[in-house]
């Protein structure tokens, strides 16, 4: 295949995945059609089957997708040791994607309060030992006195929790902002407030 070819073909899996994020958002699985989807992307339904041939496969790949758009959001855990960098370059990357990838953040909390019913084993497998490494880094800075002693998982639900608030209940939220969308001014202070909440909430100043 010609590099010319591979680049139509990852740009327009990549099409697809984003816009059966938005139509898996706001259809849910059950409620939605591949054709539903090829409308969204503007291509012919023959050519979505072409990429995936059913729409379970389809949307396995946006879950498998999200959740390794969540493990890059987390590198900084691997890249850096001080924890006030860490939880703040991570913080700031979640709700990144909160803004940026809303719909993702709801295909994937569909999935998980239902139990992770097409991910299954996939998820545990994925999830569990990633979610280890993290506490174990959370973990041995409470050991070394570098925060105040916490418990690392409710460090990690704290953080999803918060950070994903504004993608899953954005409609909530802009109606607490007078029916408006935050803007790039309030976003930004949301991202410190929560990062401020957080980091001295484990004994760190921002």
């Amino acid at each position: 295949m010609s590099n010319h070819k591979i680049e139509i073909r990852r740009s327009n899996v990549e099409k697809i995945l984003l816009g059966a994020e938005k139509v898996f958002a706001e259809k849910g699985f059950a409620g939605t059609a591949m054709a539903d989807i090829a409308a969204e992307v503007e291509l012919p339904r023959s050519n979505l089957h072409y990429y995936f041939s059913t729409k379970t496969e389809l949307y396995n790949a946006v879950l498998l997708g999200l959740l390794e758009v969540w493990k890059q959001d987390a590198l900084c855990f691997e890249t850096y040791d001080d924890p006030r960098l860490v939880l703040s370059s991570y913080i700031r990357a979640k709700m990144t994607h909160s803004r940026t990838r809303p719909y993702g953040s709801k295909v994937w909390a569909d999935e998980i309060i239902h139990g992770a019913p097409t991910l299954g084993l996939t998820l545990d497998a994925s999830l569990y030992d990633w979610a280890k490494m993290k506490e174990a880094k959370i973990r041995q800075w409470v050991a070394d006195k570098r925060i105040l002693p916490v418990e690392p998982s409710s460090v990690l639900f704290m953080i999803w929790a918060s950070t994903q608030h504004y993608a899953d209940f954005d409609h909530q939220v802009n109606i607490i902002n007078e029916h408006q969308p935050l803007s790039d001014i309030q976003f930004e202070r949301a991202i410190h407030s929560v990062t401020s909440i957080i980091l001295r909430g484990i004994g760190l100043e921002p």
